[in-house]
């Protein structure tokens, strides 16, 4: 695919530079729809973002991993991201989304192609919680696989699940801060209860999404971000959420990337939060 000039033009070289082996643990690609259409019951149509545009976008940021999340505008096709998987096994992994349809099978082709964990939506705009009763029966089926379970959830439903994701049998992984509202600051009872959880070993918690808990230039972010990396330094990870679906405003990667000094200053940090745990976690060479 021709990558549009305008692309990259718009967007700013970030101020800092990311270690070797740096990951963006969060991002999607989107189609291109002709080619893997999106689902029928979607929520939101996203613009085509495909592995192409992702590859680029990356290569000027200098990010040299990633993990690709299959997001709710494909539902359970995961051909999408399986496709940008496959077409770079050493720069990529993946998080899918499944069903009680699939089959052992289906579960070896997905670890096969680099995926290491599910996802699951428990945002209200997104179609809210989804049945327990399917989560525990997929969980049951990936448990032994050294995967993991990726959790999208409403701040104001942190305390409310908090039970229910400490009986998960295997790691599970928080989206975007919880998407707490950064406005409400470091004492709010969802980011309590957020780093609560986050003291428990097989909990993990990305922060990533500053742009979805606040708006530019994000300073009300990093004391969110800063605190959940305090409590749990070598449980968190970063990243863009590129292409932003849902964004309340047109977010500028390189001004993501700049944040990640703010949320941990010490370079040794970094790269625990850049490099070592994403690989840790999905089995990065």
């Amino acid at each position: 695919m021709q990558i549009p000039p305008e692309f990259l033009a718009k967007r700013r070289k970030p101020r800092f530079k990311l270690p070797a082996g740096a990951t963006d643990a969060h991002c999607h690609v989107f189609g291109p729809g002709d080619v893997f259409p999106y689902a029928p019951n979607r929520r939101y149509t996203p613009e085509d973002a495909p592995k192409e545009m992702l590859r680029a976008l990356h290569d000027y940021l200098g990010i040299d991993r990633a993990v690709i999340v299959q997001a709710s505008c494909h539902g359970t096709d995961n051909r999408a991201m399986i496709d940008c998987l496959t077409s770079d096994p050493k720069r990529y992994r993946g998080v899918a989304i499944v069903d009680d349809s699939f089959t052992d099978k289906d579960y070896d082709t997905l670890h096969a192609a680099g995926v290491r964990g599910v996802r699951f939506n428990f945002v209200k705009h997104l179609g809210g919680a989804p049945d327990m009763a399917v989560i525990d029966r997929v969980l049951d089926r990936i448990k032994d696989r050294g995967w993991h379970v990726v959790l999208h959830v409403d701040a104001p439903d942190i305390i409310p699940l908090s039970d229910v994701f400490r009986k998960f049998p295997l790691p599970f992984v928080i989206d975007h801060m919880g998407r707490v509202p950064a406005a409400a600051g470091v004492d709010q009872a969802p980011l309590r209860a957020l780093i609560e959880l986050s003291k428990l070993e097989k909990c993990w918690i990305k922060v990533c999404g500053s742009e979805r808990i606040s708006m530019p230039p994000y300073a009300a972010a990093v004391p969110i971000a800063r605190a959940l990396v305090e409590a749990s330094p070598d449980r968190v990870l970063w990243g863009t959420d590129y292409p932003h679906p849902n964004a309340t405003h047109e977010a500028d990667e390189g001004e993501l990337v700049d944040l990640v000094p703010q949320f941990v200053s010490d370079p040794l940090a970094q790269r625990r939060l850049l490099v070592d745990n994403p690989a840790r976690l999905y089995d990065f060479d």
